[in-house]
């Protein structure tokens, strides 16, 4: 058995918190950090911009007053655009990681609009322009202490399986492997994993519902209405294989977080307890795959 169990962090996701205006009813950062530390989980992701203080030292006092290391974050950014510099609004993330002492930079080729519901088409020199951002935002990072990755996601520049192949071709920048959307955006999260192994520097784990997968890939329902549906389950209770992704990481030395991402959208206040419950439910996955390991 590896230290796995010891590498399981939260994302203020999985309780509905998010940077899409209008996502849904959103918890307050006390009690999704207080309901971390109480399931377990030792560290978190630092979640969208607003839900942790901007100040540095106050992030990184937020967290440590609830007993919470931190991992990093998700920073979407413009990166194809040559008329804009994203250099500026990175470093300027980077020094609440520093204060934070988190070690991870999940960068996103954000399009420019709001929500990941569209996506331009991009050229020659968008692309060209993205790659060479990438390299230069890797190497920002590393000069802060931090490790940059990408994060391919769903309605931004990086997507599809021809958008990673070329960003793994055509940079340097380490991959952050989130299983529900590279499976969204038609992307075998197993293949990639067996196919790319020392790339993968983060993990976000998810699980997610095939037949709503599907439906997105075809155009029959948004992206935020499948989320709304369900399209995200707890580990274990959806269709990709974790245990082998888990098993091929670990296998190869991998070290890096296993972050938790149920992406949830809330239409109010929960009667239950809440999203807790699949939270609670997903560690106790990972955990009886990282016995096995």
């Amino acid at each position: 058995m590896t230290d796995l169990a010891l590498r399981i962090a939260g994302a203020p996701i999985s309780w509905g918190v998010c940077e899409v205006p209008g996502w849904g009813w959103q918890y307050d950062p006390r009690t999704v950090l207080t309901q971390m530390r109480e399931v377990g989980i030792a560290a978190t992701e630092f979640g969208p911009d607003g839900f942790l203080p901007d100040d540095p030292a106050e992030k990184a006092k937020t967290l440590a007053d609830l007993g919470l290391r931190a991992v990093g974050g998700f920073v979407p950014v413009v990166l194809h655009d040559p008329a804009h510099d994203p250099s500026a609004e990175v470093a300027e993330a980077l020094e609440g990681f520093v204060a934070s002492g988190a070690t991870t930079l999940v960068l996103a080729a954000a399009t420019g609009q709001e929500g990941y519901d569209d996506r331009p088409v991009l050229n020659e020199a968008g692309w060209n322009t993205l790659l060479a951002n990438l390299d230069e935002l890797s190497a920002l990072a590393a000069d802060r202490g931090v490790l940059a990755t990408i994060h391919p996601h769903v309605g931004t520049m990086v997507e599809n399986a021809d958008d990673v192949d070329r960003v793994l071709r055509g940079s340097s920048i380490g991959l952050t492997l989130d299983t529900g959307h590279l499976l969204i955006g038609g992307v075998d999260p197993v293949e990639l994993t067996l196919r790319n192994t020392g790339r993968i520097k983060h993990t976000h784990l998810k699980d997610v519902d095939a037949q709503w997968a599907a439906k997105v890939q075809a155009g029959e329902v948004s992206y935020t209405d499948a989320v709304r549906q369900g399209m995200y389950r707890p580990l274990g209770a959806g269709d990709i294989d974790l245990a082998t992704i888990v098993t091929t990481l670990e296998h190869a030395g991998y070290d890096g977080w296993y972050v938790l991402e149920q992406d949830t959208i809330l239409a109010g206040p929960p009667a239950d307890e809440g999203p807790v419950a699949d939270v609670r439910g997903s560690i106790e996955h990972l955990q009886a795959i990282a016995g096995g390991v």
